[in-house]
């Protein structure tokens, strides 16, 4: 997302993930100083879900990002030429910032975006096997390649001619298709038409649409009520907060009130973006507490509950693997991971300041069911390694890994479907899973055909008119993003508390 700064003008890189997101595992990038004469500019980035391939990842790096001027030379977006990895499944309702940086005001008439390094993870559904390597019933990864030489894209019409002023911020979205980029032999074809697309966000979109940030804190300055933010990519932002800045879930330890004192150098936090400065500083409306600097957490979607006998009060689960916030090697993003939660773990949902709906919990193993994303504390010393990589050129299991975990935390997952039915009453509404276009990264029960969706006034709506409960319709297309539950009533569908809704117009996803 590209613009006067970095969250509109700042000439950075600022890319946020709506990919019906990446959640989404985010991507992090470093700001840059402006210089006079200089006018940021970001990137944001979203993903359209597949259609009928049950995807559980597709990442893809992003290695150069170029502005291109009617006069002069082009300007890259990408501090120090620092690879971004875009974790595109999660990224359906979400957005994640990327990068920003400063560029001359004037006249651009092109952006030209390169990618590389493809990884996707499916689950086989299907009635036969994959090459020979991948069984019906499966989870399999591969190294797709990317067909017609797709790896670069270059936009030259709408949004451009852009016009950068130093007035003020310039903002470009970049939407990730997933129901037209990945072939129908899993092979990646960015160029196809509306693969991947790119729109220039308004002056002053609503926070969302900045994304968010994950990393861990570095120098604290609370008599400026700033601190600094290290991605696990090796990237560093300066971020502000306000009196308006909600800090969610930190732990008594840290402090009594919510503020900035909350904040300690090694923390890993999860910044919501806002606005972003002139000077490439990015404002936050959100800081929630992701971990101390001694804890290790891992954050995944379960795929499988096992049928393994356990002891009282525990559970054994598989999960696709996400995001770990240190970004160890001991952690493979997009590998599986065999979790057994302890008999004396705790559970407890990562809220981010949204009141749950009442009759909804989160508060064992009875609450757990497939689907739900949820980070979870690693036992020190109980990681180790089941499974090696697959070879590239072939399907093969991913990575995998197992450990034991002390802390369960409730994440928000995200969906696509087309509503089935409404009530205005209950302000709720139904997605189905059969008869249309359907997405959820993780294998779907069979005896799943809907989901409730249930919405609060803290709900924010995008794409409707109104942006609001009463702009949804049955029939259309939208992405969710919201906590999943096992229904509180017996026989009946999970239930999930919507943070977001996001329409998908015209059925296209």
């Amino acid at each position: 997302m590209m613009r006067r700064t970095l969250p509109y003008l700042f000439v950075s890189a600022m890319m946020t993930a709506l990919l019906a997101g990446c959640s989404s595992n985010m991507v992090n990038t470093t700001a840059v100083t402006q210089s006079a004469g200089t006018v940021p500019v970001s990137i944001t980035m979203t993903d359209d879900p597949p259609a009928g391939v049950s995807v559980l990842f597709f990442q893809v790096s992003l290695t150069d990002a170029t502005l291109t001027p009617t006069t002069g030379s082009p300007v890259s977006l990408l501090s120090n030429n620092t690879p971004v990895q875009i974790d595109v499944t999660q990224l359906q309702a979400l957005s994640a910032f990327l990068s920003t940086a400063n560029v001359a005001a004037g006249t651009y008439k092109s952006l030209s975006l390169t990618f590389a390094n493809p990884q996707l993870v499916i689950f086989n559904q299907s009635d036969t096997a994959l090459g020979s390597t991948c069984a019906v019933g499966t989870v399999c990864q591969l190294t797709p390649a990317f067909d017609n030489n797709s790896s670069t894209l270059s936009f030259t019409s709408s949004p451009f001619p852009a016009t950068v002023s130093a007035s003020s911020p310039l903002g470009f979205l970049i939407d990730f298709h997933l129901n037209t980029v990945i072939q129908t032999d899993l092979s990646v074809n960015l160029s196809v038409t509306n693969g991947v697309t790119i729109s220039e966000l308004p002056p002053a979109p609503t926070p969302p649409q900045f994304g968010f940030l994950r990393g861990t804190v570095g120098m604290v300055t609370a008599s400026s009520n700033q601190f600094t933010l290290q991605t696990p990519w090796g990237r560093s932002f300066t971020i502000n907060t306000t009196s308006s800045t909600a800090f969610n879930n930190f732990p008594a330890s840290a402090c009594k009130t919510p503020g900035i004192a909350c904040l300690a150098q090694g923390q890993i936090v999860q910044v919501q973006i806002s606005s972003v400065g002139k000077d490439g500083t990015l404002t936050a409306s959100q800081v929630t507490y992701v971990q101390e600097a001694t804890a290790q957490t891992v954050e995944g979607t379960i795929i499988k509950i096992l049928p393994y006998p356990t002891l009282a009060g525990e559970e054994i689960v598989q999960m696709l693997l996400h995001n770990s916030p240190m970004a160890t090697s001991s952690v493979p993003l997009g590998g599986v991971a065999q979790v057994t939660f302890a008999s004396t773990a705790t559970y407890s949902i990562d809220n981010k300041g949204f009141t749950i709906p009442s009759g909804l919990s989160f508060k064992g193993t009875a609450d757990v069911i497939v689907g739900q994303n949820v980070t979870v504390t690693v036992v020190p010393g109980s990681l180790s390694n089941t499974g090696g990589a697959p070879p590239s050129s072939a399907w093969a299991p991913p990575r995998s890994i197992a450990f034991t975990a002390s802390a369960v935390e409730l994440e928000p997952s995200q969906m696509t479907g087309l509503i089935t039915a409404t009530d205005s009453s209950t302000t709720s509404f139904t997605l189905g899973v059969g008869g249309g276009p359907f997405f959820a990264p993780w294998p779907m029960p069979a005896a799943i055909s809907m989901f409730n969706v249930d919405t609060t006034s803290q709900t924010t709506y995008t794409g409707f008119n109104p942006d609001s409960f009463s702009g949804i319709a049955k029939g259309e297309l939208v992405s969710v993003n919201g906590w999943l539950f096992a229904s509180p009533t017996s026989g009946k569908p999970p239930t999930i508390a919507a943070q977001s809704v996001v329409q998908r117009p015209g059925l296209f996803f």
